[in-house]
């Protein structure tokens, strides 16, 4: 399942000028999460990231691809948590190396389309100590309100990250995670939200292509999806042959 390759390719080229930050993973970095949502009231709050009309993305990609994603890994593009003073803009990029979850049976193959979905809720399953997440999956934003106890214990996106990716890999087909979290100010803020938008279509695209789809590509409002991610057209008509055999 590579029809995101591109859009992966291009993610670590948003964060700006400056070289990232990295971070291999390790479980023991884990910022402490709580299970379950957790309000923080405005006055509690250091800033937000994302806050106001700041920009505030996020996105998942998923690839089968070693050469894309060989490691878990958290990369910090701009100040981190315990730098920023203030609202800023903000993306939080999850990019996820899969099994090979593909078969030529095509009950499995919808499972894996299924599970491959499914990957992205884990999302909705992260709750780190005074970290308050709110995400609209209708416009690909994220925003987070960041207590000032949190800042005050040292929080840091390499320890976040580390508490996303202990989540993500409580599922077995996925082998590795790499999270990008970018506030830099010389981001390139809009192509991520291009790249956010890209990924939404794709996705929806697969469960449309799952529900059955015609083949006449010229009344389909599929079709300039289908003309520029590659995969995607073969992956419909090869629906369509299973249908109709």
């Amino acid at each position: 399942m590579d029809l995101y390759n591109p859009i992966i390719e291009k993610a670590e080229a948003l964060g700006g000028s400056a070289e990232p930050r990295r971070y291999a993973y390790d479980p023991r970095d884990a910022w402490p999460d709580t299970g379950e949502f957790q309000l923080i009231m405005l006055k509690d709050a250091a800033y937000e990231l994302g806050g106001g009309n700041r920009n505030a993305v996020n996105f998942t990609c998923v690839t089968t691809s070693p050469k894309l994603i060989d490691r878990d890994e958290i990369l910090v593009y701009g100040p981190d948590l315990g730098q920023i003073r203030g609202d800023c803009d903000y993306v939080r990029i999850t990019l996820l190396r899969v099994g090979d979850i593909e078969s030529d049976d095509e009950t499995d193959t919808e499972q894996a389309f299924r599970a491959i979905q499914d990957m992205d809720f884990v999302k909705y399953h992260v709750f780190p100590k005074g970290y308050m997440i709110r995400t609209s999956s209708e416009s690909n934003r994220e925003q987070v309100r960041i207590s000032r106890e949190a800042v005050k214990s040292g929080v840091s996106f390499r320890r976040i990250g580390a508490d996303f990716i202990r989540q993500y890999k409580k599922n077995t087909n996925i082998l590795n995670v790499k999270m990008l979290f970018i506030t830099a100010p010389d981001a390139d803020y809009a192509e991520a939200k291009k790249l956010a938008k890209n990924v939404k279509d794709i996705t929806m695209s697969l469960t449309k292509i799952l529900e059955g789809m015609p083949t006449d590509c010229g009344s389909c409002q599929l079709k300039p999806i289908c003309d520029e991610v590659e995969g995607m057209k073969e992956l419909h008509f090869g629906k369509e042959k299973h249908t109709t055999e």
